[in-house]
């Protein structure tokens, strides 16, 4: 069998510094030396950004794993784990982030972009030893849901090459993330606001950094985590590797394609508009009278279903009235601690609860196997929020609904919204009891019989942060 070639080797021409990034890895080249209201009107669509020419030809997408140069420990694990054959965006970005190459890569949520980068993120580390607080690759992601998910998918082929993770995100102990890093990590995972943060305390430095991969980029690139993710991006190795993964690309994205991608190679196995079109698409017509009954019927039906508001006041208003209706539900949002979250995700994977009435942090990263139902309580206003809401369902080859409740006033914007996401869905006009409601969504009505779920361990105390930090108001990228 032939294998893709991945010993290219790639001068960078960034502002301060050039020269390939070498490896001493497996003898590999290309490596590195040293991550409801209603009636509202919506959001302005910014669209997709003209992708930067690829000036060196990208290698050939693969349709094995073996054909790549991935060490033996990670393709037993890959067998071990089930992987047998790589997703489209896998096989495409695959043989140019082994070689070393910048790479811009979207596909649909759940297309499996965490191995796509995090394969090619560990290969390229095995071998390498961290110095304490001196990481050599970062991972950067906007929420801790999903660092704490990269984490998870990547932890079983990081120990099986000697690499070490180190998960840093705010809403737990500061203090065990820099012990975790003066112990030593090859890898992180971080939101960018406890990295800051960690930074400020002298407890990390990224000046080792040789590959750097930004998931969920669209969002990193939004203004509320530009500013810090950018600074962040400033300090790692400026011949290093750029790795930037999204299921959504728009324009802000090319700001930082342009400053720090160096001539990339561009895989997109989707268009944005068609990032859940092979899911099927509701638009229920509800009155405003008969909407909290018909939400609580949807809730009621057997099988877990994630449902999103707007606020997380409108969140735990609906929870507490589901379980009073005898659901087992649990709100889901960014006035949640951290442990609170992790507790509240583990009860609605293994089944305690069965309704996750959720804002938008639910909206990245959360990853539940054999999800069918996604209902929109409040309509977005975005469709990238469409787009990624609905993408918790019908993952990895599975399939799902997304429902979207509209009242009379919404109509017109939903129609607007719809048709910039790039989707005709199927519209029907529903009520609570109805049988048109039942055959979409398997509304029954619940059992009335109040219920009680186990409230969330509380967060143990902190250690303070560093004195000068005090008082400081916390970023959008902190939480």
């Amino acid at each position: 069998m032939n294998r893709a070639r991945t010993n290219n080797r790639f001068s960078r021409t960034r502002s301060g510094g050039t020269g390939p990034l070498r490896s001493s890895a497996s003898g590999r080249s290309g490596g590195q030396n040293q991550a409801g209201g209603h009636g509202r009107r919506p959001a302005a669509i910014r669209g997709e950004f003209a992708p930067p020419k690829t000036v060196t030809p990208a290698l050939p997408a693969v349709e094995a794993f073996t054909d790549l140069d991935l060490p033996e420990q990670l393709l037993t694990t890959l067998a071990a784990e089930g992987v047998s054959v790589p997703f489209p965006i896998q096989g495409a970005t695959l043989p140019n982030t082994l070689a070393g190459r910048d790479v811009l890569g979207r596909g649909r949520t759940g297309s499996g972009k965490t191995l796509a980068f995090g394969l090619a993120l560990l290969a390229r580390t095995a071998g390498q030893r961290a110095e304490p607080g001196q990481p050599l690759a970062l991972v950067l992601v906007p929420t801790r849901e999903l660092a704490q998910q990269v984490s998870d998918a990547l932890a079983p082929y990081a120990r099986s090459v000697g690499v070490r993770l180190a998960t840093v995100v705010g809403g737990l102990s500061i203090a065990r993330q820099a012990g975790a890093l003066r112990r030593g990590a090859e890898v992180v995972v971080a939101t960018p606001g406890r990295l800051k943060d960690l930074i400020d305390r002298g407890d990390c430095r990224l000046g080792r950094v040789g590959i750097t991969v930004l998931d969920e980029a669209d969002q990193m690139a939004d203004m509320g985590f530009l500013p810090q993710v950018t600074a962040l991006l400033d300090q790692v190795r400026p011949d290093g590797q750029r790795m930037l993964f999204s299921a959504t690309l728009d324009g802000n994205v090319d700001r930082l394609v342009r400053r720090y991608l160096t001539d990339p190679v561009v895989n997109s196995v989707d268009p944005s508009a068609g990032v859940v079109t092979a899911m099927e698409h509701h638009v229920l017509h509800v009155d405003v009278a008969d909407k909290k009954a018909t939400v609580t019927e949807i809730a009621g039906r057997e099988g877990r279903v994630i449902m999103f508001l707007d606020t997380k006041h409108a969140v735990n208003r609906l929870t507490r009235d589901l379980l009073a209706s005898g659901v087992r539900a649990a709100a889901l949002h960014g006035g949640k601690s951290q442990s609170q979250r992790n507790r509240t995700l583990s009860q609605f994977r293994t089944g305690g609860v069965t309704a996750l009435v959720a804002t938008n942090v639910a909206a990245r990263g959360i990853h539940v196997d054999n999800l069918d139902l996604v209902v929109n309580v409040d309509p977005p206003t975005d469709p990238k929020d469409y787009l990624h809401r609905g993408g918790r369902t019908a993952r990895a080859g599975e399939s799902g609904s997304v429902v979207t409740l509209v009242t009379p006033d919404q109509r017109r914007d939903m129609t607007r919204l719809m048709a910039a996401a790039g989707i005709v869905p199927q519209t029907t006009r529903v009520r609570s009891g109805g049988a048109e409601l039942h055959r979409i969504t398997g509304a029954q009505a619940p059992s009335g019989i109040p219920v009680t779920i186990a409230a969330p361990t509380p967060e143990r105390p902190q250690r303070a942060a560093a004195p000068s930090r005090r008082g400081r108001r916390r970023s959008p990228a902190a939480r």
